[in-house]
């Protein structure tokens, strides 16, 4: 059975190649070759170079490969096909021209369908799709988290300017809380990763498995800074502030465990500044807390002396028919 899957997968790429050669369609065919049916090798570097250069050039270009890199994802149900045009996006995103990239960030807003929205992706024609299948899943929501994260940044993950801690430092208590929280969001789903013991060997995963540790690096690079940015405005933060900050290095620190299982983390250095945080952060929070609930009782204290003393100013005001005073 997975003899005349990969034959019928290889014949399918022939004629659908030699299609695009007919109608001259360079877009068409670099992503053809680029995204075969081949279950166990991921794309070739002079293809993934091809299909970035494809769109080159004019706004129109770009456009046209995209969509067709769309189209080619959406209408597939073989899990290799899938993971190969998951892996060309993510090629777009990090290496991927200026118009490429923004391209891509604009297309589900032109029209477009939610391309990464696989959650209920399924492919069984054999144990490899099968496995993959899974794969899919993780690595689309991955891609999605990461276009999600670089528009909340402001920027492309892999394209980020050495001036970051200068850019940080200008910006707001609330605005810096929101790209944090979307980096550790990505950090969490990184730490879903589908197992990949069972598919030793296989270069296709191995390729995604390598693509994510480059995430990573450049993710745990900027998380460093924010975090040592909040470090600097620890005295300067609001009470609510201060809470959705711990709130959020505690997510990130729970991933610890799991990212060095996965061989994701080098080094202790960000998950001591995690911490150090976490913990200068928490004391100041339960200290404006504590401030808080002695503020609450001073006011109930102070609530219940008025009506104590509204009462008697009243009770001094009635006479009895004796004359005398309560």
């Amino acid at each position: 059975m997975t003899k005349l899957t990969e034959l019928l997968g290889i014949i399918k790429d022939k004629a659908s190649q030699s299609k695009a050669v007919l109608l001259s369609k360079r877009a068409t065919l670099s992503l053809l070759r680029a995204t075969s049916h081949d279950s166990f090798t991921p794309p070739t570097h002079k293809h993934i170079s091809t299909l970035l250069s494809s769109g080159e050039g004019s706004r129109v270009t770009a456009s046209a490969v995209v969509e067709v890199l769309m189209n080619r994802l959406q209408g597939t149900n073989n899990s290799a096909v899938a993971l190969k045009c998951l892996i060309a996006v993510h090629h777009i995103i990090n290496r991927g021209s200026f118009i490429l990239q923004d391209q891509l960030s604009v297309y589900p807003s032109t029209g477009g369908r939610n391309y990464l929205n696989l959650s209920n992706f399924r492919h069984n024609s054999d144990s490899v799709s099968w496995e993959l299948s899974s794969w899919v899943r993780w690595f689309a929501q991955h891609v999605e988290q990461v276009l999600c994260t670089s528009r909340i940044l402001g920027f492309f993950l892999g394209n980020s300017s050495r001036d970051r801690e200068e850019v940080v430092s200008g910006l707001t208590n609330a605005d810096l809380l929101t790209q944090f929280d979307s980096l550790v969001t990505l950090v969490e789903w990184i730490c879903k990763r589908p197992d990949p013991s069972s598919m030793k060997g296989n270069k296709l995963v191995d390729e995604i498995v390598n693509l994510v540790h480059e995430d990573w690096i450049v993710i745990q690079k900027e998380v460093s800074i924010q975090v040592s940015e909040f470090k600097e405005r620890l005295n300067f933060l609001k009470f609510g502030e201060a809470v959705e900050l711990v709130c959020c290095l505690k997510r990130l620190e729970e991933c610890k465990e799991r990212m060095m299982m996965l061989e994701m983390t080098q080094g202790q250095r960000l998950w001591d500044l995690v911490r150090e945080v976490k913990d200068k952060t928490g004391t100041g929070v339960y200290k404006e807390k504590g401030k808080v609930h002695k503020e609450m009782r001073k006011e109930r204290v102070s609530e219940s002396d008025r009506f104590c003393s509204r009462v008697l100013i009243s009770a001094d005001s009635f006479h009895f028919p004796s004359g005398r005073l309560l």
